[in-house]
């Protein structure tokens, strides 16, 4: 509990100094916010480690595609994958709902690095040109798309059903999926207080080819997922 605290008080009193130290970079390059984006990654690692003897295992970086274009499909547990994982993959797009980048600071470097938001009351006006925004940035930049196909933080012994979104981003991207597997929720649960002395476990599983049949991609990523989960925890 005290333990917790602490980790909550300096994460976010650091991931607040760092935004604030990087806002003259909303007028510089792209680039140079991305280095903070990688700052943050590992802040959040030393976090979890200094404060809450909290290991990170990665396995399955052999996976990730080096020569064609690929979007990630990741579980979302908690705060962690959407820091940790700009230190894993190439500076990734994330997709992510239309509040965040309303937050004053953070919002503004969601912003800068070119964060797809997504209205999800409002599918058919807001999010017109969606697909669209995710085809040029990635084709323009060579970043992934990060896309949490839960669409909300979840347990991670809550297995619902993923969200439509996913396929149809498969379907129109026609990109390889590249599925991401973790045990965030074990260590920051939603709801309940930050454990210790505990290993977040990070599976790159094997790709997704495309072409397959949009039911048939769902159905595939999101079995492969959870089969993942169950063996990592």
């Amino acid at each position: 509990m005290i333990r917790g605290l602490i980790f909550k008080f300096f994460f976010y009193t650091g991931t607040f100094l760092i935004c604030i130290i990087f806002i003259p970079a909303l007028i510089l390059p792209t680039k140079i916010m991305l280095i903070g984006g990688k700052i943050l990654g590992y802040w959040i690692k030393f976090c979890l480690f200094f404060f809450l003897s909290v290991n990170i295992k990665i396995t399955g970086k052999e996976n990730i595609p080096t020569n064609k274009s690929f979007f990630i499909a990741s579980l979302h547990q908690s705060l962690f994958e959407t820091f940790f994982l700009q230190t894993v993959f190439n500076s990734p797009v994330f997709i992510l709902k239309k509040e965040l980048l309303q937050i004053p600071v953070f919002g503004w470097h969601l912003k800068k690095i070119g964060s797809i938001s997504i209205n999800r009351d409002k599918i058919s006006k807001d999010n017109y040109g969606f697909y669209e925004k995710i085809a040029n940035i990635t084709n323009n930049t060579k970043r992934p798309v990060i896309i949490f196909p839960q669409a909300t933080r979840t347990s991670p012994d809550d297995k619902i059903p993923f969200k439509k979104g996913v396929s149809k981003i498969y379907e129109k991207l026609n990109f390889i999926c590249v599925p991401v597997a973790l045990n965030s929720g074990d260590v920051w649960p939603k709801n309940g207080s930050l454990k210790s002395n505990k290993t977040i476990r990070v599976s790159i599983i094997n790709s997704i080819p495309s072409g397959l049949k949009t039911e048939d991609f769902l159905k595939k990523i999101q079995e492969n997922l959870y089969n993942e989960l169950d063996k990592i925890r």
